[in-house]
């Protein structure tokens, strides 16, 4: 079985490889294919993005896909920046610009009152009718600065109090335990892993 990952996030692409590795399926990123453009994210919902990567994907390549969003979401900024975490400081924001955005707009606030969480989304289209979503998250904090130097995104800033580290301070193996997108993940093994005995 081929499986595509429809995300032009090298980042995303090592973590969800690593995690499906032990499956028998050819893993192809975008990079195997001529793909000139750029994904569309349009949608109001991690959901909505998600299904719109996948269906994107799928109609250029005719082969099983899977597609992820994923998002930050911050109680105290009233669920911000959600679905445009990737865009929160600008169109070409990169990491550290997203992070000192959300450490300057939490500036003063108490760190009980910085709770929030991480939510991965995944669509998995099988073939023209057959999609399915699946989701996984984590609950934590954002933390006061930027610790850490493995990871991506918001990893340097995002805080789980029972390791008292941020995600950024794990090993790709610790955070792959414990992660959003791990969570969704091992939801997509098990729907593979049941196709690929059947």
């Amino acid at each position: 079985m081929k499986l595509v990952l429809a995300t032009q996030n090298k980042d995303k692409v090592r973590e969800i490889k690593n995690f499906l590795s032990g499956l028998k399926i050819q893993i192809l990123t975008l990079d195997n294919f001529k793909l000139n453009s750029t994904l569309k994210e349009t949608g109001q919902t991690l959901e909505a993005n998600a299904l719109q990567k996948a269906e994107q994907v799928y109609r250029l390549t005719k082969l099983p896909v899977l597609a992820d969003d994923s998002g930050l979401e911050v109680e105290f900024l009233k669920g911000k920046p959600g679905v445009r975490s990737s865009r929160f400081a600008g169109e070409k924001a990169t990491y550290l610009d997203n992070n000192l955005k959300l450490l300057k707009l939490l500036k003063n606030v108490p760190f009980r009152k910085r709770k929030a969480r991480f939510r991965c989304v995944m669509a998995l289209k099988l073939n023209q009718e057959q999609i399915k979503l699946l989701e996984g998250e984590i609950s934590g904090y954002i933390a006061t600065e930027r610790k850490g130097k493995s990871g991506f995104g918001y990893d340097p800033v995002f805080y789980i109090p029972r390791l008292k580290k941020t995600f950024a301070q794990l090993s790709l193996k610790q955070k792959n335990q414990i992660s959003h997108r791990a969570k969704a993940l091992e939801k997509v093994k098990k729907y593979l892993r049941k196709l690929i005995k059947s």
